[in-house]
This record gives C-alpha cells, sequence and structure tokens, in this order.
C-alpha cells in the first residue's frame, strides 16, 4: 500500500526537475534489480533517468519506458553469467567501460541544456571506475550499495589492527580478534573467503578508496535494522550516508529477470502460511565448494522444517549440477515435506518496519535528504 502510495503521489506532485540521473549498472541480477528500482523511485522525484550498463547481461529496456538506455563495450562477450572469478569479472568490467563512459558523459554535457542538466552520476559500487570519471568532469558522484550496509562496513573495517594497509592472511587469523567493531559478524568466515586471490584483496582496497571519494553513500537497507553499523560507516568514510531501502518495497514490481522465471514452486508456497517458508539463495555470483553445500544441506534436515532452496547451476565450484553430491537423509527430507519453516518474525519488529516506509518514518527523511543533495550540487 505505501509502495503504491508513494508512486501515486510522487507522480502526480512531481515536476521535472530539469535535472538528469546517469545511473551505472553492474551487470548481474542481484545489482540490476535494486539499481532499476532505485533508478524508479528517483524518477518519481522528478529527476530524468539515464541506465547506463554493459553488453554483458543487458537488462530489459522495454519494461522502463521512462528511463534512456545507454549500453557501453565492456570486454566480457566470452565471460560465463556466473563467472568463477568474480574479481576479475570486475576488474575486466571497470577497465573496458572507463574511457566509453568518459567519452558519453563528455558528449551529453556538451550537448545539455538548462531543462536537462545532468545532476550527477549514481554508481554501483562494484563499478568504481564512475567515481573517477565524475571527479575528472566535476560532477558528484554517489556510490550505491545494492546490499546490507554490513557489508560494506567489512570492506572498510577489516585493516590491519594497526591501521596501517590490509590484514595480511598469511599472519595469524587471530589479530581479527582486536577489530572490535564487526562484534557477532564471523570476520574469520569472511577474510578466509577471499584469502588467497589476490584480485579480491586489491579489489577490496579500491573500493574503500573509491567510496572515500564518493559525494555520498546510497545503501539498500533500512535505517532501524542497522542504526548502529551506518553510524560506524559514516564515522569512517565522513560522507553522507542515505538508507532508503529496501528499495523494492517502494518501487513497482516489474521484472528485470536475465534469466527465464521458473514458477513452479508457487502452487506449493500457496498452501504454506504466511510468513513461515524459509528462502536460501545466494544470488547469480556467489560460489561455493562441496563441503559447505553439505553442510548447508545437513542443517536444512536437522532443523526438521520445511524450505524453498534455490541451487544455480555452477553455483558449486568445479560442478555445474549438484544432485548427486547431496546426501540421501536430505532428498527422504524434501520428498517427505518440500521444504523448511522459518520461525515468524517478531511483531514489533515488523511494525518497526513499517513505520520506516511511512511518511513519517526515516526512508522518506533519508530519501528527502538525498534529493536535496543532489539539487544543491
Amino acid at each position: 500500500m505505501e509502495k503504491q502510495k508513494l508512486m501515486m503521489m510522487e507522480k502526480e506532485e512531481a515536476k521535472r526537475h530539469g535535472r538528469r540521473l546517469v545511473l551505472v549498472v553492474y551487470p548481474f541480477q542481484g545489482h540490476i534489480n535494486p539499481m532499476l528500482q532505485l533508478a524508479t523511485i528517483l524518477y518519481s522525484k522528478g529527476f530524468s533517468i539515464t541506465v547506463l550498463h554493459p553488453e554483458f547481461n543487458s537488462p530489459n529496456h522495454s519494461n522502463h519506458p521512462d528511463f534512456t538506455f545507454v549500453s557501453i563495450p565492456d570486454g566480457l562477450s566470452n565471460v560465463s553469467a556466473s563467472p568463477r572469478d568474480i574479481g576479475a569479472t570486475i576488474s575486466a568490467i571497470n577497465r573496458s567501460c572507463e574511457a566509453p563512459f568518459q567519452r558519453y558523459m563528455e558528449q551529453i554535457l556538451e550537448a545539455e541544456d538548462r531543462h536537462d542538466r545532468v545532476a550527477g552520476v549514481i554508481y554501483d559500487g562494484f563499478m568504481h571506475f564512475a567515481q573517477r570519471v565524475a571527479n575528472h568532469l566535476k560532477l558528484p558522484g554517489i556510490t550505491v550499495r545494492t546490499s546490507a550496509a554490513a557489508s560494506l562496513f567489512v570492506f572498510a573495517v577489516s585493516r590491519h589492527p594497526d591501521g596501517h594497509g590490509y590484514l595480511p592472511f598469511q599472519d595469524s587469523l587471530s589479530q581479527l580478534d582486536k577489530v572490535p567493531e564487526l562484534e557477532a559478524l564471523k570476520l574469520k568466515n569472511i577474510i578466509e573467503s577471499v584469502a588467497g586471490n589476490p584480485t579480491l584483496l586489491e579489489l577490496r582496497a579500491i573500493l574503500t578508496e573509491t567510496t572515500k571519494n564518493a559525494s555520498a553513500i546510497i545503501v539498500n537497507t533500512i535505517h532501524f535494522l542497522e542504526q548502529k553499523t551506518l553510524t560506524k560507516v559514516q564515522e569512517y568514510f565522513a560522507i553522507p550516508i542515505f538508507p532508503i531501502g529496501p528499495f523494492h518495497k517502494l518501487a513497482p514490481s516489474s521484472s528485470s529477470s536475465l534469466l527465464e522465471e521458473d514458477n513452479n514452486c508457487i502452487s506449493w508456497l500457496d498452501k504454506q502460511a504466511p510468513e513461515s517458508v524459509i528462502y536460501v539463495s545466494f544470488g547469480s555470483m556467489t560460489s561455493m565448494d562441496e563441503n559447505e553445500l553439505l553442510e548447508i544441506a545437513s542443517g536444512l534436515v536437522s532443523s526438521e522444517q520445511p524450505f524453498l532452496w534455490v541451487v544455480r547451476p555452477g553455483s558449486v565450484r568445479g560442478l555445474e549440477w549438484v544432485e548427486e553430491l547431496l546426501p540421501e537423509s536430505f532428498w527422504k527430507r524434501v520428498e517427505d515435506s518440500e521444504g523448511l519453516e522459518m520461525r515468524q518474525r517478531a511483531k514489533g519488529l515488523k511494525e518497526k518496519a513499517n513505520f520506516c516506509l511511512s511518511e513519517d518514518g526515516s526512508f522518506y527523511n533519508a530519501l528527502n535528504e538525498l534529493v536535496q543533495l543532489i539539487l544543491s550540487s
């Protein structure tokens, strides 16, 4: 209801500012969707929208007729949609896209008039080249974290405890206990996930330093869920941060799926109690090894509750399909109950979330502050 109210109200009342925002999208599913949702929210606030994306995994333009879409060469014609080395893919995109992006921006700046001026560049954090171009052209550059603030925080604080450089993984991981800000986060597991991958380590450093040069950070989260983390992120980067998520709650539903959607599970889901099914999915990029897959399967079986688990082809490193890896106990559990039931969230948590999305809540406040920041630039 709040989502529909926002879109109807803003479209009726908003005047085009004569200002255009250029959004730069990272070409993977879990990044395309939230960026287009953010674009829809900003369009409702009166901005014209240009969506710039690599040729690889191009979003469906027809789903967003009010936007201008521009594709640029990316050098990824031979890369799988589920790359084995995410760090190398991100690095390749940034190398290939920076020059054509700068040329495009120079062209539209030269051709702009007072009725359609570029107000700034809003880019997925993985597309860090966009900040360098924005700096060069003296435009505001706003970085977007499509996931939780905690993920950005890990990038920021997982430096060496003495404050100089990033943790050398050949050293004892016991040093990580000296980073108190992470509290309940299992930093050792996070660090081990990138240990031994120099490309990811370099990328983490680049993303952190690039974020420091941004005009602001937009995070796809809600304030009350990550209040302490958001405070720490703002203290570290010393720039405005806008938690205006979750984007999907405020933007109309419009599929931007890169794959054909499988609706076979809907009839089963319709039989389950509201807010009762655990949904397990690791998106279009994350991969795991065989032991991690088996550990997840074991946990689902041991819980003795129903579940829906999406296992993407190629999500286990070295394998396309995983059926032969899963134990008989797992298949017996699936055949018996077909899923996993999740503990219902506390009523108070739901009430807080609803308030944050109301006109008096943190979402609206943060969104209005973001608009004012852009217009004042």
